[in-house]
Order: C-alpha cells, then structure tokens, then sequence
C-alpha cells in the first residue's frame, strides 16, 4: 500500500521533515518513491517556509491511491489540498502519562470500594429492619 508519509531528517534536537510518498512496508526514513515537499515543525505555525508541498505531484498520487498518514492529512487539510480530518477524541491528552495511570488506579480503586460498599450498607438495612420485627 502506498504511504504519503514524514521522512524524518535534520540533526539532534533540529528535526526536519520531507513529505513522501513510499511503500508502506519500507522504514519510515528508508526508501521512498518520490519527494513530495517538507515540514519544518520549528518555524512558527503564521510562516510560510514551514511548510512546502508540490499541490499537483500530492493530487497524482491521491489519485493513484496513496493513503495519507495523520499528520499529513492535517497538513494537507491546512493547505486546502484535502479536506480536514475529524479530530480525535483523546480526553486525557493534557494530562502526563505517568499521572493517568494513578488516575487510572484510583478510580478502579474507588469503584470497587463503593461496590464493595454497597451490599454491606443493604444487608445492615435489613438486619436492622428484621431487628424492630
């Protein structure tokens, strides 16, 4: 299957991107079948050498049925080339990974206990109902 995918390049810290299109079993900064524009993440978002894309080379190989990965497709969506893709639903985005699974953890923790709670406090009900009989 065809890719349009980042080829990551640049230096330590200085990442650089190229836009390609390549087989979808090579590497991701492997063999690739043509060079289709680039993506520099450090520029400021309003700067056009930020990103640069060859609009006509992308709609061949849309046409021929290359997929485009993620990022992509959102840049390709920004550059009006295709539509913009839904957003994914990622509630916990914000929140370090190291503190969802304590939040993870303490919400198994707190449903088992009102579980584990909850028969108990029915059983005292009706031990104290049969008790006034």
């Amino acid at each position: 299957m065809l890719k349009l995918r980042l080829s990551m390049g640049g230096t330590k810290k200085r990442p650089v991107y190229k836009i390609v299109v390549a087989d979808s079993r090579f590497s991701r900064d492997g063999r690739f079948i043509e060079k289709l524009g680039f993506f520099n993440p450090l520029i400021p978002k309003d700067k056009k050498e930020r990103v640069g894309i060859e609009a006509e080379r992308i709609k061949y190989w849309l046409g021929q049925g290359a997929q485009p990965t993620t990022r992509v497709a959102r840049i390709l969506g920004e550059n009006q080339i295709i539509p913009m893709p839904q957003k994914g639903n990622n509630p916990q985005k914000a929140v370090p990974k190291k503190d969802r699974k304590k939040e993870d953890k303490l919400e198994t923790s707190k449903d088992a206990g009102k579980k584990s709670e909850a028969p108990n406090e029915e059983k005292k009900v009706e031990a104290h109902k049969e008790d006034k009989k």
